[in-house]
């Protein structure tokens, strides 16, 4: 147990604990209390109407990705997509609409427990695991208007025993398969970026197979002031690929495309997909994890829950050998996995920070 614990813990970090702002938007408060103030919220980058039909993510279908008729031009529209935007919309990907409505609904009353009982399920101050809020490292920074119930899911060995395996019934028995499901996913699509990349099979076999999963399931209250919070600061995922899965039908997912935040419009059950830091490393560069955010809506409440898959927790994380040549020299440093989760908890969530701590600063002795 301790040593599940430790290991864990280098993997998911810890943060200040903060208190519930699903408590407070209960209050229904008139105006927005100053810790949750976000300053840069009245100079933010321009964001695009919704009417503008030119900018939309791209859509991938994934029976045709996966079919021998279409699979070569799906696969083209991926690595565009990839390549591009760092986001897509995933349709027809096999997983059945009645676990995704099992999932929402499971989501929904996890979040409407009673405190009493999502107390059993708080984070403490030493592990980021549970309720709570994440990357908050000092008592004076601005907090996200967003609760979050964070996890470890694969491998099992791996999960926190309060946690998982003590989730409500059904919830827990819905979330093992879905769990499963989303692994089993996320494998065949990062197979697929590799197809399209060239990158020798064996490579991405040995760092994903048993791969670690987290998930993190988020919760974005009313709130009275919107224009004024953030649901979560504009950041890029650590991990290889984030898989989320819209539970509510607010709007909040804003992408920053060439300096322009373009919202998100999810289509129904389908899965918005984008590429984390993991595979811009992994793939030097040419993949590339984009920025995005959640705002919050003054009527209603949002959920969504992320799903993150990353190499194994023995893997090393650098380019693929496959893709350094001469030519193209690794534009990144290799780590070890739990050094690289380690790094990553250890800051304040601003931005692509972490992937430019990764990054190889100047190649002049390839050139």
């Amino acid at each position: 147990m301790e040593e599940i614990m430790k290991k864990n813990n280098n993997l998911t970090g810890a943060s200040i604990l903060v208190p519930s702002v699903q408590e407070l938007a209960k209050q229904k408060l008139s105006s927005v209390p100053a810790r949750y103030i976000q300053p840069q919220q009245d100079e933010e980058d321009l964001v695009i109407s919704q009417g503008d039909g030119a900018l939309e993510i791209p859509v991938i279908d994934f029976q045709r990705l996966l079919s021998t008729e279409y699979g070569d031009s799906e696969l083209a529209k991926l690595h565009l997509a990839s390549k591009h935007w760092g986001f897509f919309q995933l349709v027809n990907h096999g997983v059945s609409t009645s676990l995704l409505d099992k999932v929402k609904l499971g989501l929904q009353d996890f979040f409407n427990l009673p405190m009493s009982e999502k107390k059993k399920f708080w984070q403490t101050p030493e592990h980021i695991e549970g309720f709570g809020q994440a990357f908050v490292h000092s008592e004076d920074q601005k907090l996200d208007w967003a609760d979050i119930f964070y996890m470890l899911t694969q491998p099992k060995h791996l999960r926190i025993p309060h946690l998982f395996p003590q989730l409500p019934f059904p919830f827990r028995e819905t979330m093992e398969l879905y769990s499963q499901e989303l692994k089993n996913l996320a494998i065949v699509i990062i197979s697929q970026m590799a197809k399209a990349l060239k990158i020798e099979e064996v490579e991405m076999r040995e760092l994903f197979d048993d791969g670690i999963q987290m998930m993190r399931m988020n919760y974005y209250p009313p709130c009275p002031e919107p224009e004024k919070v953030v649901g979560i600061s504009s950041h890029s995922d650590p991990v290889a690929v984030t898989i989320l899965l819209q539970a509510s039908d607010v709007e909040g997912l804003q992408i920053r495309k060439d300096g322009i935040l373009v919202p998100v419009k999810p289509l129904p059950n389908a899965f918005i997909i984008n590429i984390g830091d993991i595979l811009e490393i992994i793939t030097n560069g040419i993949y590339q994890s984009i920025e995005h955010r959640a705002t919050v809506n003054n009527e209603k409440e949002r959920l969504s829950i992320a799903t993150f898959y990353s190499p194994n927790e023995n893997a090393i994380i650098g380019p693929a050998q496959s893709l350094i040549t001469e030519q193209t020299p690794p534009r990144y440093k290799s780590v070890g996995v739990i050094e690289y989760f380690e790094g990553f908890f250890a800051r304040k969530l601003i931005g692509k920070s972490y992937r430019d701590v990764m990054k190889i600063e100047n190649n002049n002795h390839h050139d």
